[in-house]
C-alpha cells in the first residue's frame, strides 16, 4: 500500500521519509515545515492522492468519474463583475457543477461532464457580450510572427487578441475623429452663445441669436448631431455600456456605471430639449467623457501589451518535439502527444527529457533544477528515474516513457492553472466609491426631479429635464477616466524599471504583504556553478582539469572551465579559460585508466593515481584526508557550496570549492523588507546545508531546505494562515507556489512557467527590484487615491454652477476640461523620486 506525505502528498520512500508519529513526510523538507508551521493550513492544502502531489483529483472536486476540468482564457475580462458574471453564466449551463473565474489571470476553470456539454460548446457560450474564450490549452494555435515565449505571451499575442486590441484602437479612432469634427460648432458657435449670455460684451453680441431652434438649418443640424453622436456613444463606448450593463445584471455597481450615467443623461436630455426647442443641449459631454475614457482604457491596454512584449524575452521550458528511438538504431522525430507508453526518447546533450521516464543504458548527467529546485546536476545510471523537463548536461539518454505519458512540467502547469483560475481579483477602489456614489446620484436625482413636479408645479417635461440634469452633473464619471489613466501610469512607472506588472490590483496586493518567500536557487543566488576558490598545488589542478573533461558529476564543467589549458588558483576565476580550451584532454600526460563515480572520478595519469569527489569517496578507498581539509569541507558546506577535495596516490592535498554565489543585493533586499516588519522565509528543494548560510540572517524567520515543488505549495497554503504571503522564485518548480501566493514575484532568468504563474516579472536579474516593487505599491496607493479624489472636481464645478443658475455647455466642458486636466496633470508626475 502506497503511502503517502502529510504536507504535499507525494507518495514516501523510505529513502528520504520522515516520520511523526502516525505521520509520515516524504523528506525532511516537509517534516520541517510541519513541525514549524504546524498542521494549520488552509482547508485542502495538502493534497489527497498519488499523483505526485500535483493535479489531485478527490471526490470534494469531482464529484464523479463521468467529471471533466476544462481551462479557458477569457479575452475582455478586466473587473471583479466580470468574474461573477462569467461563473454564472457558466453554471447556468446543464452539466456544469462548478465554474471559477479570475480577471487578475484572465481564466475561468469549469467542472462539467463532457456528456451533457463538450468544450466546444462550453467555448461558444462564454463569447458572449464582448467576451472571446478558447482553450487555454490551444495557446500556441492562434499565434502569428509576433507570439512569444510564455505561454501567457502565446495567449495574448494571438490573433483573438490582437484583433480585439485593434479594435479598441478603433473605437478610440472614431470617438477622437468623429468627436472632434462634432465638437468645431460648439467651439465656434454654441460656446460663444452662451457666453453672450451671461457677459454683455460687444465682441459677442454676433452670437445672440446664432443658435435658434426655429430654423430649419438648426434643427437639421440637431438631428445631425442625435444620429452622429449616438453613434459614437454606441460604437466608441461600447465597452463602457457593456460594464455598465453588466454592473446592473449582477447588482455590482462600477465606475462604468457612473460613466455611462452621464453620457445617457447628457444624450437623453440633449434629445429632450431639441424637441422642447431648448438649446442647452450637451451631446458634446456625451462625446467627450465616452471618448476620453475610451482613450484612457487603450492607454491602459497598450501600456499592458508593452509589458508583455518585454515578458517574451524569457525561457520556455516545454517540448513539443522529440525523437522515438528504434530497436534497429533509428529515429524518428514525434510530437510529444504522439508518444506511448513503453516508447524509447533520445535525449542528446543540451536537450530536455520530453517526459517522465527510466533511463535504460549507460549513464548521463541531468540538471533537475527546473523541476525540483536543487542547484546541482545529479548523475543517473540504468534504470534510475528522469524527470520530465530536466535537461542532459552531460551524455546522452535513452528513456523508456512511463506509463502516464506525462512530465512533470506538465503537470505543474495545470497545478498552475488550478490555483490561477481561484484567484480572484480585488474590487478597485473606485468601484467601491461607484457602488456609493450611483445610489446617492440616482437618489437625488429622483427626489428633486419628484420635488419639482410635485412642490413647484413643474410639468412632467421639465421635472425629466431636472432629474437628468442631477445626473449628469452629480455622476462621478471622471473616475473612469481617473481609474484606467492611474493604473497605465503606475504599470508604465514599473516597466520603465525592468518590473512587469499586468493587473493593477497587484500593487495593492503587494501592500498587505506579511511575508515574503524567497526560493534559494536562482533567485537568492545567481544557480550557476563556478570555481570560487582552489587551493591545491598547479601540476595537481592540471590533472584534474584533465581528468574532468571526461567526468559526469555535477562540478565537472565548473571545474574544466576554471583551469584547463593551464589556468590555475592563482588566476583570476572570474575569467575562466575559453571553453574551446577544453577539449585537450591529454596535456598533463596520458590518462590510462578512468572511473565515474557517483560522488566524483577517478583516473590514472602517467602511473600517477587521482581521486575527485567528497570525503565519502575518499573514505570508500580508504584515502587519507587530514583535519585542516575536513574542516574546510565543513565551512564550505554551510556556505551552500560544494566542496570537492582532490588528492593523488592515496591522499588528499587539495580542495576545489565549487558554488552558487548568492546574488549581489540579497543582504541589502531581506534587510528593507525586515525593516518593514515584514517577515523572511527561504525555501529551498537544496540541501539543509546549502542554507545555512541564509540562517545567519537577523531578518529570515524560517529556512525550510530539502522541500519538493509540492511541498513548496503546501508550505504557502500554511503561511498564509498567518497573513498575506508574496512569493519570489525563478523556477519551473516554483510556479505552483508562485500561483497559490497571494503575490507571486518572477525573477528575469526565470523560466517561462515561472513568469506566467507569476503576477510580478523583474525582467533583469536584480533582486532589489524586489523591494522597488514594493516602494511603487506605496506610491502608487497615494497616486490612485489622489486621482479620485481630483476626480470630483468635475462635480464641484457642474454643482456649483448648476446652484447659482449658470449651468450649460459651456461651463459643462469647462468644468470637464478642469476635473481630467487636474487627474492627468497630477497622474504625469514622477511615481518616485
Amino acid at each position: 500500500m502506497t503511502t503517502n506525505c502529510h504536507l504535499c502528498g507525494r507518495e514516501v520512500r523510505s529513502s528520504t521519509s520522515e516520520t511523526v508519529g502516525e505521520r509520515s513526510f516524504c523528506s525532511s523538507g516537509c517534516h520541517d515545515v510541519y513541525t514549524t508551521l504546524g498542521d494549520s493550513g488552509s482547508p485542502g492544502a495538502a493534497p489527497t492522492s498519488t499523483d505526485n502531489g500535483i493535479n489531485q483529483r478527490d471526490d470534494a472536486v469531482f464529484p464523479d468519474q463521468n467529471s471533466s476540468r476544462t481551462f479557458f482564457r477569457i479575452d475582455g475580462m478586466y473587473s471583479a463583475t466580470c468574474e461573477a458574471y462569467l461563473e454564472s453564466l457558466a453554471e447556468q449551463q446543464e452539466g456544469v457543477s462548478s465554474a471559477e473565474a479570475s480577471y487578475v489571470t484572465e481564466t475561468i476553470r469549469v467542472e462539467h461532464d463532457p456528456g451533457d456539454i463538450s468544450k466546444e460548446s462550453l467555448r461558444d457560450t462564454l463569447s458572449t457580450l464582448g467576451y472571446t474564450a478558447y482553450l487555454r490549452e490551444d495557446a500556441s494555435s492562434d499565434v502569428g510572427e509576433t507570439g512569444g515565449t510564455t505561454r501567457r505571451a502565446r495567449e495574448m499575442g494571438g490573433i483573438r487578441k490582437r484583433r480585439d486590441d485593434q479594435l479598441l484602437g478603433m473605437r478610440y479612432s472614431v470617438g477622437f475623429l468623429f468627436g472632434a469634427f462634432l465638437l468645431v460648432p460648439y467651439v465656434a458657435i454654441l460656446y460663444p452663445a452662451h457666453l453672450a449670455s451671461i457677459f454683455d460684451w460687444q465682441a459677442l453680441e454676433i452670437f445672440e441669436d446664432a443658435f435658434r431652434l426655429d430654423s430649419q438649418g438648426a434643427f437639421v443640424f440637431l438631428r445631425l448631431y442625435f444620429v452622429m453622436t449616438g453613434i459614437i456613444l454606441v460604437f466608441t463606448g461600447l465597452p463602457v455600456l457593456r460594464g455598465a450593463y453588466l454592473s446592473l445584471k449582477m447588482r455590482r455597481p462600477n465606475t462604468d456605471l457612473l460613466v455611462a450615467i452621464t453620457a445617457i443623461s447628457a444624450y437623453a436630455y440633449s434629445t429632450a430639449a431639441v424637441v422642447l426647442g431648448r438649446n442647452d443641449i450637451f451631446f458634446d459631454l456625451a462625446i467627450v467623457v465616452t471618448a476620453a475614457v475610451t482613450a484612457m482604457v487603450f492607454y491602459e491596454s497598450s501600456i499592458k501589451q508593452r509589458a508583455l512584449d518585454r515578458l517574451t524575452e524569457l525561457t520556455i521550458s516545454q517540448v513539443e518535439r522529440t525523437r522515438t528511438y528504434d530497436s534497429d538504431g533509428g529515429t524518428q522525430e514525434v510530437r510529444v502527444e504522439a508518444l506511448n507508453s513503453g516508447d524509447v526518447v533520445l535525449v542528446r546533450q543540451g536537450e530536455r527529457v520530453p517526459v517522465d521516464g527510466e533511463l535504460i543504458e549507460d549513464s548521463c548527467t541531468v540538471d533537475e533544477a527546473i523541476v525540483t529546485g536543487e542547484s546541482l546536476p545529479v548523475m543517473k545510471r540504468a534504470g534510475d528515474e528522469v524527470i520530465g523537463g530536466s535537461i542532459v548536461t552531460d551524455g546522452a539518454a535513452l528513456v523508456r516513457v512511463g506509463p502516464d505519458v506525462t512530465s512533470s512540467i506538465d503537470r505543474i502547469t495545470t497545478a498552475v492553472w488550478d490555483l490561477q483560475s481561484a484567484t480572484h481579483g480585488v474590487q478597485r477602489h473606485a468601484d467601491q466609491l461607484a457602488s456609493y456614489a450611483v445610489f446617492v446620484v440616482v437618489g437625488a436625482a429622483l427626489a428633486i426631479g419628484g420635488t419639482g413636479a410635485i412642490a413647484f408645479g413643474m410639468g412632467v417635461p421639465d421635472a425629466v429635464l431636472l432629474a437628468l440634469l442631477v445626473l449628469l452633473t452629480g455622476s462621478p464619471w471622471a473616475l473612469g477616466l481617473a481609474t484606467p489613466l492611474s493604473v497605465a501610469k503606475c504599470l508604465e512607472s514599473a516597466l520603465r524599471r525592468g518590473i512587469i506588472i499586468f493587473d493593477e490590483t497587484v500593487f495593492e496586493r503587494l501592500r498587505n504583504v506579511d511575508i515574503v518567500v524567497f526560493d534559494k536557487t536562482g533567485t537568492l543566488t545567481t544557480g550557476e556553478m563556478n570555481v570560487i576558490e582552489a587551493d591545491a598545488p598547479t601540476e595537481l589542478l592540471d590533472a584534474v582539469a584533465a581528468l574532468e573533461q571526461r567526468a559526469s558529476h555535477p562540478a565537472a564543467n565548473a571545474i574544466t572551465t576554471a583551469f584547463a589549458d593551464g589556468n590555475t588558483a592563482n588566476q583570476d576565476l572570474d575569467e575562466p579559460a575559453s571553453a574551446s580550451n577544453t577539449n585537450d584532454t591529454d596535456h598533463t600526460g596520458k590518462i590510462s585508466e578512468f572511473t565515474n563515480h557517483r560522488s566524483g572520478i577517478e583516473g590514472v595519469i602517467d602511473g600517477t593515481s587521482y581521486l575527485v569527489g567528497n570525503l565519502d569517496l575518499f573514505a570508500e578507498h580508504g584515502w587519507t584526508v587530514d583535519d585542516d581539509i575536513r574542516s574546510r569541507v565543513a565551512d564550505a558546506r554551510g556556505f551552500g557550496q560544494l566542496p570537492v577535495v582532490i588528492g593523488r596516490d592515496g591522499t588528499a592535498e587539495g580542495l576545489i570549492i565549487v558554488g552558487d554565489e548568492p546574488r549581489d543585493g540579497w543582504d541589502e533586499t531581506i534587510s528593507r523588507l525586515g525593516a518593514r516588519d515584514t517577515d523572511i522565509v527561504v525555501l529551498t528543494g537544496d540541501d539543509e546545508e546549502a542554507t545555512d548560510f541564509f540562517k545567519q540572517h537577523k531578518d529570515v524567520t524560517h529556512v525550510f531546505a530539502t522541500v519538493p515543488p509540492e511541498g513548496k505549495t503546501a508550505t504557502i497554503h500554511r503561511l498564509k494562515s498567518d497573513g498575506q504571503v508574496a512569493m519570489v522564485g525563478d523556477g519551473t518548480n516554483d510556479a505552483p507556489a508562485l500561483a497559490a501566493a497571494d503575490l507571486g514575484i518572477s525573477l528575469g532568468s526565470g523560466t517561462a512557467l515561472a513568469a506566467d504563474a507569476a503576477d510580478i516579472a523583474i525582467v533583469d536579474n536584480d533582486i532589489r527590484s524586489v523591494e522597488t516593487a514594493f516602494d511603487l505599491a506605496g506610491a502608487a496607493r497615494r497616486r490612485v487615491k489622489q486621482n479620485n479624489i481630483l476626480a470630483f472636481s468635475y462635480n464641484g464645478i457642474a454643482l456649483f454652477v448648476l446652484a447659482v443658475g449658470f449651468f450649460n455647455p459651456l461651463s459643462a466642458v469647462f468644468a470637464v476640461i478642469v476635473g481630467g486636466g487636474l487627474v492627468a496633470v497630477n497622474t504625469q508626475r514622477k511615481l518616485l523620486g
